[in-house]
């Protein structure tokens, strides 16, 4: 069975020996991770990381709660980053109300400008999108991403990823889908089509149900998540990987 994380997080230090843990992530299946950057440091760290590795990919772009360490000129540096034949995405990009702070007008600019990078690119982008539903939809309705978008570690409701699909999004879940508690999850993954998933683990954080409560959550944990949405689906879990693994080869064409 081949199983994929198309977005972690492995910069850091909070794994210790990372080769250790990436000879696990074999070991478990994981034949491929996406090492997703959230600024500009990140993004390098995860160019460096892939051509030490040759299963590990990685994206570049700048996340909307890093934005105070935005620089005028960062695109650019993204820009070359992201013409590496191993960045398969810009990202991860997006919108993100959670706190009271939020400069909303700032993250809709480098979202914008991030997008236009994408589409210049030719690269799909992965989206983070938390409490902002509606702004994120209207985003998109008046956006085209031209190579194709990902939401990852979908959060939103149900119709909200319906109209979001008619777009063309791809949507991966991690481990919080795996709790008994996440009926929202559960009924979105049953909802959309089968060319429409993927999966994830959002490493070192959102560890599933068997890990609950430790800390770093690592690539090792999308067998359960896999196996979780099989489930959900009412699918054997060698079909539900060799879909995913599909799919996100269809998304991401670089890998």
């Amino acid at each position: 069975m081949k199983l994929i994380d198309v977005h972690c997080h492995l910069d850091g230090g909070h794994y210790g020996d990372i080769d250790g843990l990436l000879k696990r992530v074999r070991e478990a299946q994981v034949e491929k991770i996406i090492a997703v950057g959230f600024d500009l440091p990140s993004s390098e760290y995860c160019a460096e990381l892939s051509k030490k590795y040759d299963f590990v990919y990685f994206t570049a772009g700048f996340h909307p709660t890093e934005l105070k360490n935005y620089r005028e000129g960062d695109l650019e540096k993204i820009a070359e980053l992201a013409q590496d034949k191993k960045c398969v995405a810009i990202g991860e990009i997006g919108l993100d109300y959670h706190y009271e702070d939020t400069d909303k007008p700032l993250q809709a600019e480098v979202f914008l400008k991030q997008i236009k990078l994408a589409n210049e690119l030719k690269l799909p982008v992965q989206i983070h999108s938390r409490d902002c539903a509606e702004d994120m939809l209207a985003v998109l309705k008046e956006n085209t991403i031209e190579s194709g978008f990902l939401l990852h570690c979908y959060s939103h409701s149900t119709e909200i990823a319906k109209e979001l699909e008619k777009l063309g999004a791809y949507f991966s879940f991690g481990g919080t889908s795996t709790y008994s508690g996440s009926k929202k999850a559960k009924r979105t993954i049953a909802a959309l089509a089968g060319s429409r998933l993927l999966t994830e683990t959002d490493s070192p954080y959102l560890p599933p149900k068997s890990k609950y409560g430790t800390f770093p959550n690592t690539p090792e944990s999308i067998g359960e998540i896999l196996a979780n949405m099989a489930d959900i689906r009412g699918v054997d879990a060698e079909s539900m990987a060799n879909d995913v693994w599909a799919n996100a080869h269809t998304l991401f064409k670089k890998l």
